[in-house]
């Protein structure tokens, strides 16, 4: 019988709203009821640098233990950025891509030890972002007592010889997307390792306040919004690009409304609104109020402010380059993309006048999302692939034992 599992990620806190990390502390929070639970990760909240930010030791967050490693050695972003050019680059060892690992980090290698350490104490242990060192070794360390969250994309890391024979290696692999395991099955050839397409829920707001969000922010008239980090790889830059272009040709009387921490300057435009960071009430407020979402982002291994954005019945307007948006647009029926300037206006000047268009494509979001990504799916998925894990290791210890 299981009884406990430990959940390794870079970064963990009720400050970090989004990507992997915020995807970890719902699946540890989730499972809590089922096992006990405990965490181990970094002390950082910057994941550019891992600069040193919560106490070092063990704290409990949302009654879930929690265990901090301060990073050995921070990420120099300048060096980063030259060991990377020349990895994705130029011609390069194996070494060369250990170092990158190193420098990618977080540097946890006594986090690592303290897993060996308290190896007997646990059933499992869930690694989630397999491009980070924690999981590279953990998996490498731990086996078939591991189960790999890989949140991959489709950059150039997942070609790395360094993590060509990771994939093969764990018990388990829960995949984000359909898109996601095929790109990792062609990859690596892990077709035989456990896995299935699971995703995550999401804690979704019952009662909606649009109006007083509006007013609070001063937002008149039809708005789009964009929710998430702001810069170059989530593809912000563009959409910025493509929207003032949009307004200024068609001279139509619509606001892009962008929430989230930015990493990039915003443009001084009335119809560009930014509102920085925000409580997740005022973000499904926002989403609510909304004509639809806009993700332009050119990385995603799921998106979870797009399956929010279905669970609000709100449809998305998504950036089609990115594989895993596209298929989930058609998936659900609740969602169009664009790969160009031209496509993009269309798009949007089509939602913004059919009304029925996106009523009935919130609708088809918001089935798909109960469907696919309520809790009882996801939890149920986890309970079924760590039951089955559980069994074969228990078959395959008693076979040895017979030999």
């Amino acid at each position: 019988m299981i009884k406990k599992i430990g959940i390794i990620v870079q970064r963990y806190g009720t400050e970090i709203n989004g990507g992997a990390e915020y995807h970890a502390r719902l699946i540890a929070e989730k499972l809590s009821k089922y096992f006990e639970m405990e965490v181990f990760t970094s002390t950082a909240l910057d994941y550019i640098t891992w600069e040193h930010h919560y106490p070092e030791g063990q704290e409990i967050v949302n009654a879930v233990k929690v265990n901090r490693f301060e990073v050995e050695k921070e990420r120099k972003p300048e060096n980063f950025g030259k060991i990377q050019y020349n990895v994705f680059n130029k011609e390069h060892t194996f070494e060369d891509e250990i170092e990158w690992l190193e420098q990618e980090g977080p540097f946890l290698p006594n986090l690592i030890e303290e897993l060996e350490n308290r190896d007997d104490e646990f059933d499992f242990f869930i690694f989630f972002s397999y491009r980070y060192f924690h999981s590279y070794y953990g998996v490498k360390k731990f086996g078939k007592k591991s189960i790999l969250v890989p949140t991959a994309e489709h950059d150039e890391v997942i070609y790395l010889k360094l993590f060509k024979d990771l994939f093969n290696l764990p018990g388990a692999i829960i995949y984000n997307s359909y898109e996601e395991k095929e790109m990792i099955n062609r990859v690596s050839g892990n077709y035989s390792v456990l896995g299935d397409v699971v995703g995550v829920g999401s804690d979704i707001a019952k009662k909606f306040s649009s109006g007083l969000f509006r007013e609070k922010f001063n937002i008149r008239g039809k708005y789009c919004v964009y929710v998430g980090r702001l810069d170059e790889n989530k593809g912000v830059p563009e959409l910025l690009s493509f929207f003032k272009k949009l307004i200024e040709e068609n001279k139509i009387d619509f606001t892009l409304v962008l929430i989230g921490k930015s990493l990039i300057e915003i443009p001084d435009d009335p119809k560009i609104k930014y509102l920085g960071f925000l409580e997740d009430k005022e973000k499904f407020d926002a989403l609510k109020g909304s004509e639809f979402l806009m993700i332009p982002s050119q990385f995603e291994s799921l998106s979870m402010v797009t399956l929010e954005a279905w669970a609000v019945g709100k449809p998305v307007v998504a950036n089609g380059r990115t594989e895993v948006l596209r298929g989930q647009c058609r998936r659900s029926n609740a969602g169009l993309w664009y790969t160009n300037y031209d496509e993009f206006k269309e798009v949007i000047l089509l939602l913004h006048n059919n009304d029925e268009l996106k009523r009935k494509m919130g609708i088809n979001g918001k089935n798909f999302f109960e469907k696919n990504y309520s809790w009882n799916v996801i939890e149920n998925k986890y309970l079924r692939i760590l039951n089955k894990l559980e069994k074969s290791l228990n078959f395959n210890f008693t076979k040895k034992m017979f030999l």
